[in-house]
């Protein structure tokens, strides 16, 4: 059983100290619940605590609200605009809404009003204000506790600084307004925060959700985020640290999570990482940092709820809940990285897996075109499975609505490709043997074809084939040159709005910072081109 539940996660005693206390996120009013003045203001250092978990998988005190600013609450979660930023801008998928931002975003042509981009910022910061909170008010009272609080808070900074590039860093509770540091800067900040942390975090151990700490922060999840920061660190401040990456990546490998690979009840060992029961079925001993989901405890539209909601429409079979929303679909380029020839069968995710021979291959083509003539018409794209509410075991979702899966923030997996390619990247640009065994378990897992050697391109699709849909593809893209940049060697269907896709400036491989926080901070500067 999940341990957390919105009641105990916002309390209304901790969320009266968090605004009474002041924020110290740059964004303004974040609209957040007004002070009720009879309320209690004790300070409840657990409830904030959880607070400060609580960001990442719900929107605010149950479905249809929102504590940050939202014109559909819905869309307020961190997990869902992460999605959005680094999923549906680059060749994965095409949102087919047209909610204010959605549609801009999804074909990069996104400006500093953006409500997705404004929404992610806001998230971020608001979570960023809950860990100053508690890091002023309960840092004394354990030691472990504050160290994850710390984690917390650099792994959002962490993700507004990949995104936006120069940000505010926000680390005191203070009326004054933070002030602007560069990418390089905040590169190092957040390498010797995290450095400095990892000693007090707990050992690295895999959890499964019986475990009364499953899915609190530990030490593998400090070297996650080194090993992301350390794989990007040329594109951050001009110097590669292909060493350090491998070398954190590494300590994950070595640790107590693994590669799970165990099929069961019809599910392969890929399938079970996106399930309901993905907390209970062995899959999470490849999860590091799950985010909790409950159903019937943390009801809402911005996680996983959105992953498989949004991807779902009404004439496919369920996916363990009621949401068929149509939204994200597959373009054609990730269809192409397990179908290169464009011979996909028009059939279930049984009859594209078979023919693709991979087990990843989570698609449904049935009544669906490969090419997306129109960006709204949800039919054009083949649908994507990946995540589902289904359990693996012999036990039931706790409700239909609202989904039990479980976000695995970091999974073993990724560790495996950025060993392989920070190794690669030092041995002339193909695999070492170590690298090379890596990917071929990725491969062997999915029950697929191997091979003796990778290059770079070859490690490139092959994240993309693992870890679709899980927010790493832009800073991928990115890495390797083919995200945004006149000379960018990568098209993809409807890339800067053009049907057979275009370029676009490399000024937009950053976010715009949202024009609500520049008209309330001075100490800001847009980024170059918007």
């Amino acid at each position: 059983m999940k341990r957390y539940s919105i009641n105990t996660i916002v309390p209304a005693a901790a969320m009266t100290l968090l605004l009474a206390l002041g924020t110290t996120s740059c964004v303004g009013d974040l609209d957040v619940t007004p002070i009720d003045p009879n309320m209690n203001t004790e300070l409840n250092d657990a409830s904030l605590f959880n607070m400060c978990y609580a960001n990442f998988a719900i929107e605010g005190d149950g479905p249809g609200s929102a504590n940050i600013a939202a014109e559909d609450a819905g869309t307020a979660g961190l997990v869902r605009q992460y999605f959005n930023v680094n999923e549906a801008t680059t060749d994965h998928v095409l949102c087919a809404w047209t909610d204010p931002g959605i549609t801009t975003l999804t074909i990069n042509q996104q400006d500093a009003s953006n409500m997705m981009v404004s929404i992610y910022y806001n998230r971020l910061y608001y979570g960023i204000s809950i860990c100053n909170q508690y890091l002023e008010a309960a840092s004394e009272i354990d030691e472990t506790r504050t160290a994850e609080v710390r984690f917390l808070r650099a792994l959002q900074l962490y993700l507004a600084m990949d995104a936006f590039g120069n940000i505010p860093l926000a680390i005191r509770v203070t009326p004054e307004k933070p002030q602007q540091r560069s990418q390089a800067e905040m590169y190092e900040w957040l390498e010797n925060e995290l450095l400095e942390i990892e000693p007090q975090l707990m050992d690295a151990k895999a959890r499964t959700s019986s475990d009364s700490d499953y899915g609190r922060v530990d030490k593998a999840a400090a070297w996650m985020l080194l090993s992301r920061l350390y794989l990007n660190a040329e594109v951050y401040t001009g110097t590669a640290q292909w060493a350090k990456a491998a070398e954190y990546a590494n300590k994950v490998i070595k640790s107590d999570y693994h590669l799970y690979t165990t099929a069961q009840n019809g599910y392969t060992a890929y399938e079970q990482l996106f399930m309901g029961d993905n907390g209970q079925n062995g899959s999470s001993v490849e999860g590091i940092f799950p985010i909790l989901l409950q159903g019937d405890k943390t009801a809402g539209y911005g996680c996983t709820m959105f992953l498989m909601a949004g991807c779902w429409d009404e004439d496919m079979p369920s996916n363990g809940t009621s949401g068929n929303w149509a939204g994200n679909r597959a373009r054609k380029e990730l269809v192409r990285k397990f179908f290169p020839n464009d011979n996909a069968p028009a059939g279930n995710k049984d009859d594209l897996q078979e023919a693709a021979g991979d087990d990843r291959a989570l698609f449904w083509s049935q009544d669906r075109t490969l090419d997306i003539e129109s960006v709204i018409t949800f039919r054009q794209g083949y649908s994507i499975t990946k995540f589902n509410n289904f359990y693996a075991t012999n036990g039931t979702p706790t409700r239909t609505d609202f989904c039990d899966t479980d976000f695995f923030f970091f999974r073993v997996a990724e560790a495996y490709l950025t060993y392989a390619e920070a190794t690669a990247r030092q041995n002339g640009g193909n695999t070492t043997s170590e690298g090379t065994s890596l990917i071929n378990q990725l491969r062997m897992r999915a029950g697929t074809t191997t091979k003796s050697s990778y290059n770079l391109q070859d490690i490139l699709d092959e994240r993309s084939r693992e870890l679709y849909l899980e927010g790493l593809r832009r800073t991928d893209l990115i890495r390797y040159g083919k995200f945004g940049g006149d000379n960018a060697d990568y098209i993809w269907t409807w890339k800067n709005g053009a049907p057979a896709g275009r370029n676009f400036s490399s000024n937009y491989n950053l976010m715009p910072l949202p024009s609500s926080d520049l008209s309330v901070n001075e100490n800001l500067k847009q980024n170059p081109g918007y």
